[in-house]
């Protein structure tokens, strides 16, 4: 295994990168700590606008449906291309630390990706921790799956399967992934596209060490919606919850995103060595000074890492 060690140099960060991780720092800084706020005031923020990045207007086109599978019906939003079939269909699973957050929240970064790349996107609105904690996410992320396993080619013409998600979307991408080899018998996602996410909720190093808010979560932010999310007798190391305990082979190729400014860090790390060590193709993109969920930000290293993704995906599309 191996990557590019200069992303986390101290030199290899830009100005551009410096300023805006100040900037962010010095917005925070005016504000409550996110373990400090109320999940009510977390989702008003995040539908106001409010801290770093502006909300994206909703695409008009986007279709909101309910749909069936194991665990009952199962909220989604599709985007489809206009005038042609798609090339494959992208299922995504949007962040917010499982308590916070929509699948609509997805649909500007979702229709790049269907101008671009001509698929169509289904984007799970999956119930939200503390009302309901694990498994009822997972359990949601897993109902959408299997049914665009099922439903793909009357759905959309085609069987072409990607998956992904950022931060806590990219955890219940890689435990959605598990289900399906486990519960389904299901490996035919033809990529993953995995941004920042965390794979130990028991803590990697990263997380523990995150003692300020430069890298845009503390260890406290972490821990609180952590103990959101992981109801009391649920094993936090279960790889259901921790996916980065699990048997990993039988996973798509991957793509991991992360800034070597964020908390999450080490969960790309580990998780790529882990990718690589089950027999899986994976690669690892490192953005010098990035902070968590850098890849909004008007930044040129967040530009790379958009154009980074959707040629990984590209190639995906293109290998079957």
């Amino acid at each position: 295994m191996s990557f590019d060690a200069g992303a986390f140099r101290e030199e290899a960060v830009s100005a551009e990168t410096r300023a805006y991780v100040e900037g962010a720092a010095a917005m925070r800084a005016g504000m409550p700590p996110l373990s400090e706020s109320t999940i009510p005031m977390l989702r008003a923020l995040m539908e106001e606008g409010g801290g770093p990045f502006a909300p994206a207007p909703p695409v008009d086109r986007a279709e909101d449906r309910a749909v069936a599978g194991p665990h009952g019906e199962a909220r989604v939003r599709l985007i489809r291309p206009e005038g042609r079939d798609p090339a494959g269909v992208y299922l995504d699973i949007h962040g917010g630390g499982w308590a916070v957050g929509t699948a609509r929240m997805s649909d500007r970064a979702n229709l790049a990706l269907v101008e671009k790349l001509g698929v169509a996107t289904v984007s799970v609105d999956y119930r939200l921790a503390p009302e309901h904690p694990h498994p009822a996410g997972p359990d949601d992320c897993e109902t959408a799956a299997v049914w665009l396993t099922e439903n793909a080619a009357a759905e959309f013409g085609t069987e072409r399967l990607l998956i992904g998600g950022g931060s806590a979307g990219a955890h219940l991408a890689v435990v959605t992934l598990l289900r399906l080899r486990d519960r389904h018998g299901f490996t035919g996602f033809a990529g993953a596209n995995l941004l920042y996410g965390p794979y130990d909720m028991t803590m990697t190093p990263s997380q523990r060490r995150a003692t300020d808010s430069a890298g845009g979560l503390t260890r406290a932010d972490i821990e609180a919606f952590g103990a959101m999310f992981i109801p009391p007798g649920v094993d936090a190391a279960d790889p259901d919850v921790s996916p980065l305990n699990a048997d990993l082979r039988g996973m798509p190729p991957a793509l991991f995103t992360v800034g070597t400014l964020d908390p999450l860090l080490d969960d790309s790390l580990f998780m790529h060595a882990r990718w690589l060590a089950a027999g899986n193709e994976s690669e690892l993109a490192a953005y010098a000074g990035g902070p968590h969920g850098f890849d909004a930000a008007p930044i040129a290293i967040a530009r790379e890492a958009t154009a980074r993704v959707h040629a990984f995906l590209g190639e995906r599309l293109a290998a079957g």
